[in-house]
């Protein structure tokens, strides 16, 4: 396969950015995209010239790290994957493949298709942790948990934090990553101690970070890696309001 690929290069935070063009030869269809880039960047720097900066890590679909727009979509055309789950077998043979680093304010570009997502990591500072006292495990008995709770929470456990949701949400907001991680432990025991400290304190987090506000598009739902729902919004609304009321904010 020959491709003509569309790629978003800024120098640093601060540069402007622009699109360059760079073609590829001789891809495999059974490549994977990441694999693909490390092809064109071999052969940058082959030549002198500066490699394109993307990030990576587990190339398994779990850590989220992966986090390109590719033709418009955030994480591409596969649905329920990561970019480093796409192959080149989805595109074809002479296509141009426009790629870009997440767009959204708070997600700030370090290089090229590289973005800062620490804004993510101080929501999760925020609240979204339960407090243990350090010793054994608990019995796992010990705690019963009904299987429809245990399920819906494993669910919303499944978020990797990739920041599809935010990405690709016209408005920036990042309802999906806090609903999941709020249901997650509003769902289990073991989250009820600090359960009204956890959503006040992470929504505030969320708004602080300049993250948009939820007008129900779906479109985060849609390019999730791991197909978590938008009910998980509705059940964060639930618990943002029992929580305001208990405090009388």
């Amino acid at each position: 396969m020959n491709l003509t690929l569309r790629i978003w290069k800024q120098a640093h935070a601060r540069g402007n950015g622009r699109f360059e063009t760079y073609q590829v030869t001789g891809v495999d269809s059974d490549m994977s995209f990441l694999e693909m880039l490390d092809v064109l960047n071999e052969s940058l720097i082959e030549k002198g010239e500066e490699p394109v900066s993307f990030d990576s890590d587990c190339r398994e679909g779990i850590c989220g790290t992966c986090s390109l727009t590719i033709n418009g979509i955030s994480h591409g055309p596969d649905a329920g994957g990561t970019v480093c789950q796409l192959h080149m077998r989805r595109f074809g043979d002479g296509e141009t493949i426009t790629i870009e680093p997440w767009r959204v304010t708070p997600f700030p570009i370090i290089q090229d298709l590289t973005v800062d997502r620490s804004a993510f990591d101080r929501i999760i500072q925020a609240g979204g942790y339960i407090t243990a006292n350090a010793g054994t495990a608990v019995d796992g008995n010990a705690l019963p948990i009904s299987k429809e709770d245990a399920d819906v929470a494993m669910d919303a456990a499944a978020c990797i934090g990739c920041g599809a949701c935010a990405a690709s949400c016209p408005n920036g907001s990042a309802m999906l990553f806090v609903a999941a991680k709020i249901s997650h432990l509003a769902h289990l025991p073991q989250g009820a101690p600090e359960r009204a400290m956890r959503v006040m304190a992470m929504v505030s987090q969320m708004d602080e970070e300049g993250f948009g506000s939820c007008t129900n598009h779906a479109e985060c739902e849609a390019v999730c890696p791991k197909e978590i729902s938008i009910s998980h919004i509705a059940k964060m609304n639930r618990e943002f309001i029992r929580a305001a009321l208990k405090s009388g904010v």
